[in-house]
């Protein structure tokens, strides 16, 4: 039996979290999945805004579990998160967060709520989870200089005229299917699991071997490049914007599935008495992050598309190739990632391979500064907050 004082602080706890998943959608889920098109002129700002909230509420609720979990079990060990604690974390995040979407700039979403959920949980005395720290400050190191490798490469090939754009964009095209074959969505799994197209239709027409899943991965991703090369060929420009949205798309979506963890994973322990199915909250989370990419995106998409650097659509696809592959990675193992880092390293890579002149140096410091002080801000008020707010209520 749960008593009244708790429910209110779990209630209030929930309004805690929409919130967080307001100001993500509105933020770096919401503005950083379409901003290279936008930037290529490929969609309008508003347009962009609408599709990237209904993909990625698609995402939060077929691939949310993963970095869920991992955010509300896994960054302190040895105590589970109260309901101070997780009203505190997400608060004080969803104000970091809200802040920078209106100053206009892009605060890590992963850096804030990360910092508050391990500062509340040490506060509560809690032990640090050091491999999972050591995990996921592997991601986020690597982050800037793989994302910003691959744009640079990805956007050189493109620029290269030795490189016909015939060739080159079908097989980009052929590496993101092959990518997108093997995620695993929960409803093609059975109960509890999730399983990939290519694994699915391996167990269907053969025994379910790597041969099999690889044989099918390589003729799906076949069909996918040969569509694109005959849309290339009959129009190049309606081509290369036709694989933008479509990459725009699929980061959207991954952007779901890797955002919504750091809006209701410190409220999946406080959750559990009351049997709420884990599906119900990232159904939850998923509706907080549309809201807030319907109302809050557009600014954010505005800031990224035109403030960092200039992009044409070949810059734009180089940049959201990286950020879609490791998106997906982070879903996989279930680590809180910063879209922001992703796209924004990404689009500074390709704005380099043009000769660097559209990239904003300024901005680039101001970004890197606002990270830095976005982890660092919310250990401290995470673990400061929930002992004063400890100490008020006992």
């Amino acid at each position: 039996m749960v008593d009244a004082a708790t429910l209110a602080t779990v209630v209030v706890a929930g309004l805690a979290s929409l919130f967080m998943a307001w100001a993500i959608g509105a933020g770096s889920s919401g503005s950083t999945p379409f901003a290279p098109a936008v930037g290529a002129n490929a969609i309008s700002v508003m347009r962009a805004g609408f599709i990237v909230g209904i993909l990625g509420f698609a995402g939060a609720v077929l691939q949310g579990a993963n970095v869920s979990e991992a955010v509300g079990r896994e960054l302190v060990g040895g105590v589970t998160l109260s309901p101070i604690a997780a009203t505190v974390g997400l608060s004080i995040a969803a104000v970091l967060v809200a802040a920078g979407v209106f100053k206009g700039y892009p605060i890590a979403t992963a850096f804030t709520v990360t910092g508050a959920v391990i500062g509340v949980g040490l506060a509560m005395g809690g032990d640090p989870a050091w491999p999972k720290y050591r995990e996921i400050g592997t991601l986020w190191v690597l982050t800037p200089f793989a994302g910003g490798g691959i744009a640079y490469g990805t956007a050189k090939t493109l620029r290269d005229e030795r490189v016909p754009e015939r060739v080159a964009i079908p097989l980009l095209a052929w590496v993101v299917a092959a990518i997108v074959t093997n995620v695993d969505f929960v409803v093609l799994g059975p109960a509890g699991e999730a399983a990939s197209i290519a694994g699915t239709l391996a167990r269907s027409v053969a025994d379910g071997g790597l041969a099999a899943r690889a044989g099918i991965t390589v003729g799906l991703a076949l069909v996918a490049a040969g569509a694109l090369a005959r849309d290339v060929d009959a129009d190049p420009e309606a081509g290369q914007r036709h694989f933008l949205l479509v990459l725009g798309g699929l980061v959207a979506f991954s952007a779901g599935g890797s955002q919504v963890g750091l809006a209701i994973g410190p409220m999946l322990p406080l959750l559990e008495p009351f049997a709420v199915p884990l599906t119900a909250a990232l159904v939850g989370g998923g509706a907080g992050l549309l809201v807030g990419s319907w109302t809050g995106a557009p600014r954010m998409i505005k800031a990224l598309s035109q403030d960092y650097s200039s992009l044409g659509p070949r810059r734009s696809i180089a940049a959201l190739i990286p950020s879609f592959a490791i998106a997906q990675a982070a879903v996989f193992f279930g680590i809180p990632v910063s879209f922001n880092e992703i796209i924004v390293s990404a689009i500074i890579g390709s704005g380099y391979a043009a000769g660097g002149s559209g990239v904003s140096g300024r901005k680039m410091l101001f970004t890197v500064l606002a990270w830095v002080a976005s982890l660092t801000t919310a250990v401290v008020a995470g673990y400061v907050g929930f002992l004063a707010v400890g100490a008020i209520v006992s």
